[in-house]
């Protein structure tokens, strides 16, 4: 069965080229590390608390109508519909002591569309749950990824290998929280979501590179890891272009059609999804080389330059996994 390939078949020297984007993606983190402790985040009502008016209307209300009234008035609100009902909630951030003028100032944006309404409820929601929230997000993340390197370290048998995709994992949600300081956009729990899609994607990017090395070493047991790195990426290229630029796509189609209230989310996971490809392919690879270029890459693995005395035999090879070798070539 053919397979369709966007790339013909390539011979790319990514881990020769290791140092030129490490150069790069330290730069890059550099930046957006300073950026989120000098600058800092935009952090939305989910963070810092603020007014909640919910309001209901006699007559149907388009929300692009409702959001360009409150614009005009100055306010910039998350609003909330509610099905089967012409009602919204509106969130707008601030202190406790500003409710009246906030709620005051809604309401006169909302009779610019000439829609009798009344208001529902009209409360300060402090930061309490959404700081809970948030630590649960951020704990949930660190046990993630050290989940994620006690596995990939099990499964290959070598913990390098899984501290190394995590750093990759690492580079890709630090780089999305640093555009969003940059550019000052708004961090809400939404995105908190975002950053841990970008997560699962980066990680699983990688460890379809990490297997294709695993088969490699039983089939090439003579290679050394730069070889086995480098054919192992260029023999996966052409799946990870395919499969980034799919995601891309719908997360591009959510970003410019989805409306406002999707656009920080969409423009999150763009992000993470090109850096993500970026890392998988070019950053993996090389710091994994980096690490292991100088001892064993697995269990029973030959060093990087000197190759096991005995070859497996072939039936060996075909059967058994790559860090069972030594101990086969023992025998």
């Amino acid at each position: 069965m053919k397979y369709f390939k966007m790339l013909p078949k390539t011979n790319i020297d990514f881990v020769g080229i290791r140092k030129i984007f490490f150069v790069i993606s330290g730069l890059l983190m550099a930046a957006c590390l300073l950026s989120v402790i000098f600058k800092g985040l935009n952090y939305g009502i989910d963070f810092t608390g603020g007014t909640v008016m919910q309001v209901g209307f006699e007559k149907s209300v388009d929300i692009k109508d409702l959001r360009a009234a409150l614009t005009e008035k100055g306010i910039k609100a998350d609003i909330q519909t509610f099905v089967d009902r012409n009602a919204f909630s509106i969130k707008v951030k601030g202190s406790q002591e500003d409710v009246n003028a906030v709620s005051n100032n809604i309401e006169a944006a909302l009779n610019m569309l000439n829609t009798p309404f009344v208001v529902e409820q009209k409360d300060f929601v402090g930061p309490t749950v959404g700081n809970h929230l948030a630590k649960k997000a951020i704990m949930a993340l660190i046990l993630a990824m050290a989940a994620m390197v006690i596995y990939i370290g099990f499964r290959f048998q070598n913990i390098i290998w899984g501290a190394m995709a995590v750093v990759a994992l690492f580079h890709d949600v630090l780089l999305t929280v640093g555009v969003f300081s940059i550019l000052q956009l708004e961090v809400d729990l939404v995105i908190v979501a975002a950053l841990l899609t970008i997560a699962g994607f980066s990680v699983n990017d990688t460890i379809v590179i990490f297997d294709r090395v695993r088969e490699n070493i039983g089939l090439h047991p003579k290679w050394s890891i730069k070889e086995l790195l480098n054919v192992s990426v260029n023999d996966t290229l052409s799946r990870t272009v395919i499969t980034s630029l799919t995601v891309i796509a719908a997360a591009a189609i959510l970003y410019f059609m989805g409306g406002e209230v999707l656009n920080n989310f969409s423009f999150a996971i763009l992000i993470g999804l090109i850096s993500g490809t970026y890392s998988t392919m070019v950053l993996v690879p090389g710091l994994v080389y980096q690490w292991t270029k100088g001892g064993n890459y697995s269990v029973g693995a030959p060093s990087d330059v000197k190759a096991p005395a005995v070859e497996p035999k072939k039936n060996e090879v075909k059967k058994k996994s790559s860090y069972k070798r030594k101990s086969k070539a023992g025998k």
